[in-house]
This record gives structure tokens, C-alpha cells and sequence, in this order.
């Protein structure tokens, strides 16, 4: 089988088919500055290009090449989750929400043999408009699909990260992967299994032995407030009184995970575009006194230590926080696989 990854970024989904088997052809994504790690860790072309212009003849002068046809191919399709996110207020309005449409045209130009769509929860919900056009252009190309919310965490990933998934086919009515960590299963994977490895770092600093791992500078004040944050699941709610936030002060009960710090025994929260930020979550470290490092996003993120990420801290630190995890991405890939043996 063969695949084309939209909206690929650095490649987690990508990375993931690959180990199940699939050949994935190129990926596509308008960011430019995702090139290099795109291409660096694939055999895959990465184009640089809006989906809004992509077509079939373009796509076909691709596949065709390699002597493929649709029959086996899988179009993978990650399109920005955030106009559908919990913290976006105005959906309706966001910039992005439209890209699921262009991808349903590309669906409806191809038709290839099968469809994979991740996208954040939310896509049922505040996207339920979106959805529907998508199903649509399903229906009328007479695809079986099936879709649910799943969580990495039950597929061998060391986080809390629950995704909305569809899968697609031509020819069977799919179903999803079996779970393989949880209740009665193996036990989740934990933070402690996945980053206790990685050398100490001090905030702001660089091992420069291991590709990646960095952590963010923070100011003497924050340093201070993670000095007095308890190891291992420890939050602001532990902080003497004189380095409580002004916003944070009297009966306010929101963003209670800011300024935390991850459990060694559990798996990690889910990571975003801002996951080594110690600001933006539960990113603190367990026990150091620093953000969780880029590395060690990663590998909370399932992506292997060979996997390199290129560019500066923030544009890296999107690239891991906005991946399909690696582990994830394999299950399904593998699933897809066997639908095409049905």
C-alpha cells in the first residue's frame, strides 16, 4: 500500500504507516520551515504546498510513477486541529476550518481505496458542521467508514491524548485497532519508563550527546516557584503565598495544571504546540528543576531518539507538540492493512 500524508508536519504519521509497512510517497504541508526534519528522517518527498491547490492530476503524476494505483492507496489526512480545540473560542470564525473541506475534495477527485482522519475531539462537536460535509462527500463516493474518540494511551503511548479517528475503505466496513494497554491489559506506559533515562539537564541547557534535548530558560522567579513545587505531580497550589501569580490569586480555580509538574508513575498530560513551556501545562519535570526537554517531548510522543528535529526551540517544540504520536500512528497503519487482506 501507498500513502500520502496532508497536513504532515514533522512526520509522526508518516513515521508510524512507515514501520506498519506502508509506503508513504510524500507528505504535504504548508509550513516550509518542516522540511528538513520531514525529509531528513524519510524516504518521502516533503511539498510545500496549500491543499486548497492540490489535485488529482498532481497527485497522480506522483503514484503513477511508481507504477501504483488508487486501488492501494491511503490518502492520511492531520488537518489543523486548532479551530476545533477546547481552547477556541470562536470556531466558526477560525482561519483553518475549512482545510477538512479541501481535503474532502481532494477525497472526491481520488478516490483512493482508503481514508485515515485524525483531528481533536472537538471536530464531533464544536466542527459538527465540517464533519458532516466530509461524511458526505463519503457517502456519495460509496465508502464504508467508521469513527470514535481513541486515546494513544491504550496503544503503548506514555500519554493522555485522546483523538478523534476515521477510517475509510472502499471495499470493508473498518473497524479500529485493538487496545493493548489498560484495564485487564499491559499497564499504561509511564513517564517514569519513557524520560528517567535522559541525562540531567539544568534549565536552559543543551546536551549536545543526545540530538534534542534542550530545555527553555526561565526566569529566576520561576525557577524559584518549581525550587517549591513537590517532585512528581506537585502544582502551584503548593507555593507560599509570595509566588502565587496575581491572576492566580483569591478563588480562582482555572488552568490548574500551569507551572506543575508531570507524575513519574502515570502517563504524561497531552502535549501541545507550547508542551515545553512550564507556562503553558503540566510540563515541569518531575523531580528537575526545568521543563520537560525537547528529547523527552518527543519521546513522550513515541518518537524514537534517532528521530532528529531541526529548527529553533519554538518551531521544534511545535513540531512534537502537534504530532500524530508515532505508536498511535502504527496501530493504525497496521490496521489498514489488514482491512486491505478482507
Amino acid at each position: 500500500m501507498i500513502a500520502f500524508d496532508f497536513f504532515c508536519g514533522c512526520g509522526g504519521l508518516s513515521k508510524g504507516l512507515e514501520l506498519a509497512g506502508i509506503k508513504v510517497l510524500a507528505g504535504f504541508d504548508i509550513v516550509e520551515q518542516y522540511r528538513e526534519t520531514y525529509e531528513r528522517n524519510h524516504n518521502a518527498k516533503f511539498i510545500c504546498e496549500d491543499v486548497r491547490n492540490i489535485n488529482l492530476k498532481y497527485l497522480k503524476s506522483i503514484y503513477t510513477k511508481l507504477g501504483a494505483n488508487k486501488k492501494n492507496l491511503l490518502l492520511a489526512g492531520c488537518a489543523p486541529c486548532q479551530p476545533f480545540s477546547n481552547q477556541q473560542k470562536h470556531p466558526e470564525t477560525h482561519k483553518d476550518r475549512t482545510l477538512l473541506d479541501s481535503f474532502g475534495r481532494i477525497i472526491d477527485e481520488v478516490k483512493p481505496g482508503y481514508i485515515l482522519l485524525e483531528n481533536v475531539p472537538g471536530l464531533k462537536t464544536k466542527g459538527a458542521d465540517v464533519l458532516q460535509r466530509f461524511l458526505d462527500i463519503l457517502d456519495k463516493n460509496g465508502y464504508y467508514y467508521n469513527y470514535d474518540i481513541l486515546n494513544a494511551k491504550n496503544f503503548g503511548v506514555p500519554q493522555n491524548r485522546k483523538r478523534f479517528i476515521l477510517i475509510a475503505s472502499l471495499y470493508t466496513k473498518p473497524g479500529f485497532p485493538e487496545i493493548t494497554h489498560g484495564k485487564n491489559l499491559l499497564p499504561f506506559v509511564t513517564v517514569r519508563q519513557t524520560i528517567e533515562r535522559y541525562p540531567h539537564l539544568a534549565a536552559g541547557e543543551t546536551n549536545h550527546e543526545i540530538p534534542n534535548h534542550q530545555s527553555a530558560s526561565i526566569s529566576e522567579l520561576n525557577l524559584e516557584r518549581l525550587i517549591n513545587t513537590p517532585h512528581s505531580g506537585g502544582g502551584r497550589k503548593n507555593w507560599p503565598e509570595r509566588l502565587v501569580l496575581n491572576c492566580h490569586k483569591g478563588n480562582y480555580t482555572g488552568h490548574t495544571d500551569v507551572y506543575g509538574r508531570m507524575c513519574w508513575d502515570k502517563v504524561s498530560p497531552t502535549l501541545t504546540a507550547r508542551c515545553c513551556n512550564i507556562s503553558n501545562g503540566r510540563y515541569g519535570h518531575p523531580e528537575q528543576n526545568r521543563a520537560i526537554s525537547l528529547r523527552e517531548a518527543a519521546s513522550l510522543q513515541s518518537f524514537d531518539d534517532d528521530y532528529i528535529f531541526y529548527g529553533n526551540f519554538v518551531s521544534v517544540s511545535r513540531q512534537i507538540g502537534n504530532a500524530v504520536p508515532v505508536k498511535m500512528a502504527n496501530e493504525l497503519g497496521k490496521h489498514i492493512l489488514q482491512l486491505k487482506k478482507l
